[in-house]
């Protein structure tokens, strides 16, 4: 279950982490809550079959392909580049949901943009049959009305709430479940000024911010400073982050502190939404490339 860990001591501030991401051992944190409404919906709709989009490293493929073993699911992972057809089985998280049942369809990066697109996923219909449908990354209003149930108990009681960013949808259900006092901030994983209208159509509040500095890239890019990062930061508290999202939004919130962005006094509260999955595969890249490797998960 999430409990709340305190991050080695900064003078000024109070820095916390909720490990959401011990909430479930195979769908854990930000997925399971984003799955949690959108499994009844498709029961309620009398749907058998899950139909869903990723990339290779996945954490959204990982947890549906895991989700639908356990309740009763036929799945379907429609996977970004087909070059993977031949190869999916050494990578750690494709082999993990084909071995949970995942049918993988593997298609080029140009018809993968046409993922929303009504013909493409009519297409798609006459070939699977029937399915329930879900994004890429799992957002949509079912899934942010998950994640207003991620703040609890003494979360309330921080000034500040960060957490990692990458279609929104959990910060969108962690803004409209805060209160006044609260200053929500999105850590982006993606390269650029980040589109706030995914999040913006979910939420009435003005209390949150996007920062986009802590990309290291742009999403699933990592250098040796943020490798080297998570692994210090494991030595000192004993939590394993992911390289894609919570690793990031660490580095960033401990740059802040350094340079004095909170005021002193403020109580920040890091929500760990998971991830750790990505990390085999993350390491298996990194090795090729002669680079430092994650040295837990």
């Amino acid at each position: 279950m999430p409990t709340l860990q305190r991050i080695i001591s900064h003078p000024d501030v109070e820095l916390f982490m909720k490990r959401d991401d011990l909430l479930d051992p195979t769908i854990p944190g930000n997925k399971l809550r984003k799955l949690k409404y959108n499994l009844e919906q498709a029961r309620t709709e009398g749907k058998s079959t899950i139909l869903t989009f990723g990339g290779a490293f996945s954490n959204h493929i990982s947890a549906i392909a895991s989700a639908g073993a356990r309740h009763g699911f036929a799945t379907i992972g429609i996977i970004r580049g087909e070059e993977l057809t031949q190869s999916y089985l050494q990578n750690p998280t494709l082999s993990q949901a084909a071995e949970c049942g995942m049918q993988l369809e593997f298609i080029n990066r140009a018809d993968y943009r046409n993922k929303s697109e009504k013909t493409f996923l009519g297409k798609l219909e006459q070939r699977f049959g029937d399915f329930y449908l879900l994004p890429e990354g799992g957002t949509n209003s079912l899934a942010v009305k998950g994640c207003e149930e991620i703040l609890s108990g003494d979360d309330f009681s921080f000034d500040y709430i960060c957490c990692a960013v990458g279609t929104g949808g959990t910060l969108a259900g962690i803004i409209n479940s805060s209160e006044t006092h609260h200053k929500i901030i999105g850590f982006s994983s993606l390269k650029g000024t980040f589109d706030i209208s995914g999040i913006a159509k979910f939420v009435d509040k003005h209390n949150w911010k996007i920062i986009s500095d802590y990309h290291f890239g742009g999403y699933g890019k990592v250098t040796n400073e943020l490798v080297d990062y998570i692994n210090c930061f494991y030595n000192k508290n004993k939590i394993p982050l992911d390289p894609v999202y919570t690793g990031k939004m660490m580095f960033g919130i401990e740059d802040l502190i350094r340079n004095g962005y909170f005021p002193k006094g403020s109580r920040i509260l890091a929500i760990h939404t998971g991830g750790l999955q990505g990390i085999a595969g993350m390491n298996q890249k990194l090795k090729t490339k002669n680079l430092h490797i994650i040295e837990h998960g």
